[in-house]
């Protein structure tokens, strides 16, 4: 198995404004994709079209020239699967640990990074051993995936190990805050003595130890983008198979949790009743609509189905408890045949998941199924789901579906009434919103882990050979640019205070002025 099985599909959300799927915040980027819809688009202007991504030294550097357009470039592990956000004056990126920034902590590790949005310089990180009780739950070199979500002074935040942390955004310069004091022990090896934290150490305020707690086992890797509502955090628990892919070590344990913000306390859990039906893991995040005025949850799970949810209101008065669903829609295609009238025709037995983000736009759902492709599969489709109904909707729920996507680990990005939609085979498709009529196909050239980002009238998306595209957004195929960069590009870019920021797996660059 490649030791680039990080799972990058997926990322985000925060804040509680009012949920107007067309408002959005031009500034800060604080979480991955837009608050609670997921949708990965941007409303910052003057983005840039093109910039020079410099010259590799021999230190593994970037030299960059005079009108290059890059503010700065940042060096990371040798692999980065974390994509950024920025609040504060601060952007926050997960990498690995293969260029060590303590000489205390070394070998593979997962690492959250805290750097000055101005330069680039190094506040603080949060650098964690290897999780070694689930030894497939953390795969080799990944390093730490999940892109954390900012509001005010904290990160919450899903670790390498399946721990969920609330982070204070300022580290560990004014001390110790506190209540949780025992950052020493997490960040020692196994065995070792606990080390003593610096200035320039993550300051740990709560930790929620989901395998310990709750006996989830992730697979390959935790990854979550936490929704935030109000006082409550919504986090997809990475459960999934064993080592062998053949069972679910622990089928009672959770898909979806509900913890207080201040404390960590488990507050509420799904009763999605996935139980043994996992097919690999579990690396979408939650999503979050109002449908018909109405508060309503998203969730794609590893048994290939989607779930819409009711959120919480406010802390049961009895937790943990349950997240009732609202509606469930079988992801896996009908198998169609002559012999069978429709009203008979069976879903199709293949194993299908959903790796991506649900995205919430106009009382609808845009969600992407595939195979895994990590296991050479190659199929998958994206489907347009009415969020209106109720109970089983696996019949007549789906508004359109679109099947020549292919296997995709891809979040799709909605804007002005098209669908951009990336195939893990390395294709761009372009979609009408309303009818699911593809419009134009772009060939990138090399697999595409990573999500399309639409913003200021572009397309950026980055592939693993090395470049980012960029292309006009609209229902005419332009591309703009072809920009080469030193490392494949396995992340969605972020766009914030008009800066675009792009990671590569060795570099983090900032273009813009």
């Amino acid at each position: 198995m490649s030791r680039i099985f990080a799972f990058l599909a997926c990322w985000t959300a925060l804040l509680s404004a009012p949920m107007q799927p067309g408002r959005l915040l031009a500034a800060d980027q604080p979480q991955a994709g837009q608050r609670y819809s997921r949708n990965m688009i941007s409303a910052e202007t003057g983005l840039p079209e093109g910039f020079n991504a410099g010259t590799l030294n021999n230190n593994g550097n970037i030299d960059l020239p005079a009108g290059s357009g890059v503010k700065w470039v940042a060096r990371m592990g040798d692999a980065s699967y974390g994509s950024p956000v920025v609040a504060d004056g601060r952007v926050f990126v997960g990498t690995n640990n293969a260029e060590p920034r303590d000489a205390r902590m070394k070998g593979d590790r997962g690492v959250l990074m805290c750097l000055s949005e101005k330069t680039g310089e190094l506040l603080w990180q949060l650098c964690l051993p290897k999780m070694t009780k689930i030894k497939w739950g953390d795969w080799y070199y990944i390093g730490i995936t999940s892109p954390p979500t900012i509001e005010g002074d904290r990160a919450y935040l899903v670790s390498n190990r399946g721990e969920v942390m609330c982070l204070d955004v300022h580290g560990m310069r004014g001390g110790n805050r506190g209540p949780f004091t025992d950052e020493g022990r997490l960040m020692a090896d196994d065995g070792e003595k606990p080390l003593v934290p610096g200035p320039k150490d993550a300051d740990i305020l709560w930790l929620y130890d989901m395998p310990a707690e709750l006996n989830v086992t992730p697979h390959n890797g935790s990854n979550c983008s936490i929704l935030l509502r109000g006082d409550l955090l919504y986090v997809c628990t990475s459960q999934g198979v064993d080592w062998t892919h053949k069972y679910v070590p622990h089928p009672g344990a959770p898909s979806l949790v509900v913890l207080d913000k201040h404390t960590g306390k488990l507050l509420a859990r799904d009763d999605f009743h996935i139980g043994p039906d996992i097919i690999h893991g579990q690396w979408s995040s939650p999503a979050l609509g109002e449908v018909q005025g109405t508060p309503q949850g998203f969730f794609g799970a590893g048994n290939g189905w989607l779930y819409a949810f009711e959120p919480l209101d406010a802390a049961p008065a009895n937790p943990p408890g349950l997240l009732r669903t609202v509606w469930r829609l079988n992801g896996h295609p009908l198998a169609r045949t002559q012999a069978a009238p429709p009203s008979d025709h069976q879903h199709d037995s293949t194993s299908y998941e959903m790796t991506a983000m649900p995205v919430f736009y106009k009382n609808r759902v845009y969600a992407t199924f595939t195979q895994e492709p990590h296991h050479g599969m190659k199929l998958g489709r994206t489907v347009c789901v009415d969020a209106t109904k109720t109970g089983d909707i696996s019949r007549d729920g789906t508004l359109w579906s679109y099947d020549k996507i292919g296997a995709s680990e891809s979040t799709v990005a909605i804007a002005d009434g098209l669908v951009y939609a990336a195939g893990f085979d390395g294709r761009l498709h372009c979609l009408d919103a309303e009818t699911g009529n593809c419009l134009w196909i772009h060939e990138a050239g090399a697999q595409v882990w990573a999500s399309p980002l639409v913003a200021d009238g572009k397309v950026y998306l980055g592939s693993g050979k090395k470049i980012l595209w960029v292309l006009a957004a609209s229902k005419e195929l332009k591309v703009i640019n072809r920009i080469r960069m030193h490392d494949a590009v396995y992340t969605t870019p972020t766009a914030a205070n008009g800066v675009l920021y792009v990671l590569t797996n060795r570099h983090l660059y900032a273009v813009g002025k």
